[in-house]
């Protein structure tokens, strides 16, 4: 969803800058303008013009709902079948949006291997291989532990591990149609 409205905020909040991936400490009572919503995250243009991006964690500082846990983020259950924990974490990568591009990173292609490895004691370590746009992409470690974190919470996974990659290198083919579509490549 893009929102495109500005919001003062309601306490002090950290954000990751766009794209370098710096850390900055967004202070209370600036007006910053909510970008972009999705998969559960804000990017927010900011009074020196920069963007960023707050977690669905701290919505609340933007006078929004925090952003609920899912179900398969509370679940602990490990006898998930091998097809329905990869099912899990293929729907859990497309809630992990690009915070430049609004569309997730499985339909923009950056998800090159997802591979499950039985784990000791049940469940599996999902071992995700993905790259960025560009190597440049200072949003890369975030987009990682995002995406570790939302598979991490998949009924049936264990453990989750990202490794970015960059061979080979991504280009525009690896998106999907709707993608394409969506981004007028159509």
């Amino acid at each position: 969803m893009n929102m495109q409205q500005d919001i003062i905020v309601t306490r002090d909040v950290d954000a990751v800058l766009i794209p370098a991936g710096n850390r900055v400490l967004v202070p209370e009572g600036v007006t910053v303008r909510i970008m972009q919503s999705l998969g559960g995250s804000y990017t927010i243009l900011t009074p020196h013009g920069q963007l960023a991006r707050i977690s669905g964690k701290d919505a609340d500082a933007l006078g929004l709902a925090p952003v609920a846990e899912t179900a398969a983020a509370k679940s602990t259950d490990v006898s998930a079948s091998e097809d329905a924990v990869r099912d899990g974490v293929m729907d859990e990568l497309k809630q992990v949006f690009d915070p430049e591009i609004p569309v997730n990173i499985v339909d923009l292609g950056l998800v090159y291997g997802c591979d499950l490895k039985p784990a000791e004691g049940g469940g599996y370590t999902v071992e995700i291989q993905m790259t960025m746009t560009a190597p440049g992409c200072g949003m890369g470690d975030v987009l990682k532990v995002e995406a570790e974190d939302r598979v991490r919470g998949v009924p049936g996974v264990k453990d989750a591990h990202v490794e970015i990659v960059w061979e080979p290198a991504w280009d525009q083919t690896r998106m999907s149609e709707a993608a394409r579509l969506e981004l007028g490549f159509g």
